[in-house]
């Protein structure tokens, strides 16, 4: 058995539920721990702040956490790469790569993607995960654009689709073109919102011209199309897929317990149920007892639990408790200027709620963001 000092901590992933204990790095290194993060870039992207970065109302620097540079400025150090396998009895994680990193105490932050599966490889297609997707998108949009009309689709009725709906429209209009611009939402658009929220959507695509095609889900993408159930066909020069999100396959493949939706099965100190040295947070978990919805803030909010649990871990002391609550704010960017507000009752439409979700994105940035992002090039 190790002693406290030397244990040697290994973060997976540098996402949002990571970020308080990736600025407090230092604080393991004092105590004599090593701390190695693994992630698939340097950087982290704000998803909350993706469809902006889209339309051009924010710079790709304005959006991201430099993760290795925050890391080594505090003792840590970082390894470019991806986890493939986790192997609790050993306490080893095999990477891509086919290197093998040990740990005494390991925390996973990987978040979600856009399933792909079972559709056929074809061109002009992005996911809307990870966010550098909506970079490569916006760059050939715009070549689109320079030479014609293009035919763009979003497929997905959730938040993400309306907000990458209207932020196309942005991208667009910010560059006097036009497109044909359309969104493929599945049976109804936001269909597990309230009726206000929903109207207020529809009501601001609308107006723009934009198409909403509901009561069918889309059967199969092909190269140039979208096929819906029904038989009709929307082609397209672009397409987006938002339509739905699920937990890193990495547990399931490495014989993890966890929830029905394939994430990280963690108690309430957001540790693995069978191996108590794993912990977890953000989309990629799933919470016993109390499944939390795919949104950022349970993620701030398991920040200064796993930062305190993992120095805990290590050191011997006691667990704090997470206490989830379904409770919070949703704002969601239309991309003309206006967001909708929903909290609890409270619904509504505006240009002052998106400077309220502006001040508040930001807010969270200017937080974590330490290394220097915003002075890049």
């Amino acid at each position: 058995m190790r002693g406290s000092r030397g244990k040697h901590l290994v973060l997976v992933g540098g996402g949002h539920a990571h970020m308080t204990t990736l600025k407090r790095l230092d604080t393991f290194v004092k105590n004599g721990y090593r701390v190695t993060v693994i992630g698939p870039s340097p950087y982290h992207y704000y998803s909350g702040m993706g469809p902006g970065v889209l339309s051009g109302i924010y710079r790709p620097q304005e959006v991201r956490f430099h993760v290795k540079k925050m890391v080594e400025d505090r003792g840590g150090s970082f390894v470019l790469g991806s986890v493939v396998r986790v192997d609790p009895e050993n306490r080893r994680l095999s990477l891509s790569s086919g290197e093998e990193i040990p740990y005494d105490a390991s925390s996973f932050n990987v978040g979600s993607h856009v399933p792909l599966d079972p559709l056929p490889e074809a061109e002009n297609v992005f996911t809307v995960k990870p966010i550098e997707n909506l970079l490569k998108a916006q760059k050939m949009i715009l070549n689109f654009i320079r030479s014609g009309k293009p035919k763009l689709v979003v497929v997905g009725g959730g938040p993400s689709g309306l907000e990458i709906t209207g932020n196309i429209w942005r991208l667009v209009q910010n560059h006097g073109s036009e497109a044909q611009i359309s969104l493929l939402a599945g049976p109804k658009l936001l269909s597990n919102f309230p009726e206000k929220v929903r109207r207020l959507a529809m009501e601001s695509l609308a107006a723009r011209g934009l198409e909403v095609v509901e009561g069918v889900h889309v059967s199969q993408i092909e190269s140039g199309g979208a096929v819906l159930e029904d038989g009709r066909e929307y082609r397209y020069d672009l397409a987006l897929l938002a339509w739905g999100i699920k937990p890193s396959e990495l547990f399931l493949q490495s014989g993890l317990p966890t929830g029905e939706d394939g994430g990280l099965l963690v108690n309430e100190h957001l540790q693995s149920v069978n191996y108590p040295e794993l912990f977890g947070g953000g989309d990629c978990i799933n919470f016993r007892g109390h499944p939390l919805n795919k949104v950022g803030v349970h993620a701030v909010r398991q920040n200064p639990i796993l930062y305190h649990n993992l120095l805990a871990t290590l050191g011997g002391g006691k667990l704090q408790i997470f206490k989830p609550n379904d409770t919070y704010l949703l704002l969601f960017n239309l991309g003309d200027g206006k967001a909708i507000y929903w909290r609890k009752d409270r619904v509504w439409a505006g240009g002052l709620a998106f400077v309220f979700k502006n001040y508040l994105d930001k807010k969270f940035m200017r937080k974590f963001q330490v290394s220097g992002e915003l002075s890049e090039q």
